[in-house]
Order: structure tokens, then C-alpha cells, then sequence
């Protein structure tokens, strides 16, 4: 696919352009995140001053909303000039990955949608002779939901981590739930330093994993959409390396031309 076909994917499917993000909801997004609220930090503890203000200005300039704080209605916008520039810096950072062989951790609140785009990073990186690590699988993790804390249990779809909550699981509702917590990838984190095995010199993922990840001093790449301003926040304080913007919860469907696009620039088989 070359680099038109992709913009030209971006716009039609929504996963740029005009994005199925409700204005009101990014605009709340930001104010809670200036309020340091837990659910809008997911993992990330920022440094510095972010108000609402600030943190419209940020995702004015990584992801093309408008910087008006007067425009507080209608669907929300991503430039997709800049999704494709930052799906090149995360294919180099891929192709890095795959040069040096180094140990890489998956992850992703967005199961139902983002899984097929990770299962096809994991293979890929594999087959050039990174290890797909599933540090912590099977154990439980407590999360708070807007029904009260539920104890879900960590798993690894294809070597790509999300939860599952366990009374879910058992009606048959798969691949996993969805989260924005960054619980699963510091107990995962944990429970690879705990047994000795190798570190993760990259970690991909979305939500709490990107965020939860770069918080803790490893290298995080991942996609993110105009309603969560935690990993652009993280990758302008230098926590989060690359961070795609992109709508997340599109059809699973229209992110395989999004693998195939970074799979090629990074020179990796599918």
C-alpha cells in the first residue's frame, strides 16, 4: 500500500479525518485529566502543569483537533498527515526491534477491536527473532469498573496480553474486556523482573499499557485516540516514544491495511 492509498483508507474508514469521537467527550477527557483524574491518567503521572487549556493546545498540535475551546460540539478531527508520520516512526521502531531481536511485551485494552492489528505484530516480530514475552498469565488482577471493583485474570491472546473478566468469560464473551487501567501491564512488568527472565526492550500497546509501561522506564510505542490524552502527555514529557493517533474503535477490519502499511516499512514478513 503506498503512502496516498493509506490517507486515502484513513479518511474512508473514519480512522482519521472526521473520527467517531464526540467533541464533548475529548473536551471532558482533558478537563479530567488537568483534574489528574485516575480514569484519564491511565498509568501516566505527568510532571508538569497540564490544564484543560494545556492539554487542548497538545492535542491541537499531535493530533489536528481544534484548538478553539469554543468548539464544543460535533465529532472530533485527526489530521491524517500526522497518523501517517507516526505510523512511520512506529514502523522504524519495529524494524529496530526486529534488527536487535529484542524482547518485546503486547498488550491491549481494546481487544474487540485492536487484537488482529497486535496478533500480526506479535507473529511478525517473532518470526524475525524477537521473544513475545506473557509474563503473569493467568493471574488475577483487581480493576476498577463502572460496576465497582471486578477481579478480572490476565491473559495472552497469540502472545498479545489483555484481561478477561472471569464471570464473562465463562457466558462465552471473548477475546477479552475492554480497560483503560494500567494494572495489567505493571503486574506483568512485576512478574518478569520477580522471575528472573528477560525485560521487555519494547512495549506496544494501547490504554494502560502504553501509559502503564513508559511510567515505569520502558520504551512504549502504540496507537491512541483524541479522547485519550495520557500517552501524548507521556510522549511530551518523554515517557512514551511513539503514540499514533487514530480512532481505536473502528472496525477491527480497518486496521489490517494499518498492519500490512507498517509491516512492509519495517521490512517484517506477516
Amino acid at each position: 500500500m503506498l503512502t496516498r492509498e493509506l490517507r486515502a483508507h484513513l479518511l474512508r474508514t473514519g480512522l482519521a479525518g472526521v473520527v467517531g469521537t464526540p467533541r464533548e467527550v475529548s473536551l471532558r477527557s482533558y478537563r479530567l485529566f488537568g483534574l489528574r483524574d485516575p480514569r484519564v491518567t491511565i498509568g501516566v503521572d505527568p510532571e508538569g502543569v497540564w490544564d484543560e487549556r494545556d492539554v487542548l493546545r497538545l492535542m491541537a498540535e499531535r493530533c489536528g483537533v481544534s484548538d478553539d475551546p469554543r468548539c464544543t460540539s460535533g465529532q472530533d478531527v485527526i489530521d491524517p498527515g500526522r497518523t501517517v508520520l507516526a505510523l512511520h516512526a512506529f514502523a522504524a521502531r519495529l524494524a529496530r526491534a526486529a534488527r536487535h531481536r529484542e524482547p518485546v511485551l503486547l498488550g491491549t485494552g481494546h481487544p474487540h477491536r485492536l487484537l488482529g492489528f497486535y496478533v500480526a505484530l506479535a507473529d511478525a516480530l517473532s518470526t524475525a527473532g524477537c521473544a513475545v514475552l506473557t509474563p503473569a498469565q493467568g493471574r488475577c488482577v483487581d480493576i476498577t469498573t463502572r460496576f465497582g471493583l471486578r477481579t478480572h485474570r490476565l491473559a495472552y491472546v497469540r502472545g498479545v496480553g489483555c484481561v478477561r473478566d472471569p464471570a464473562a468469560e465463562a457466558a462465552g464473551c471473548e477475546p477479552g474486556a475492554h480497560t483503560h487501567s494500567p494494572l495489567p501491564v505493571r503486574l506483568a512488568l512485576a512478574a518478569a523482573a520477580e522471575g528472573g527472565g528477560p525485560l521487555p526492550g519494547l512495549v506496544i500497546g494501547d490504554h494502560g499499557w502504553i501509559c502503564g509501561a513508559g511510567q515505569l522506564g520502558f520504551e512504549a510505542v502504540g496507537p491512541a485516540d483524541v479522547n485519550d490524552p495520557a500517552p501524548f502527555v507521556g510522549q511530551a514529557e518523554g515517557r512514551v516514544s511513539v503514540v499514533v493517533p487514530l480512532d481505536d474503535a473502528a472496525r477491527s477490519s480497518y486496521y489490517r491495511p494499518l498492519t500490512r502499511y507498517v509491516l512492509n516499512r519495517a521490512c517484517l514478513s506477516q
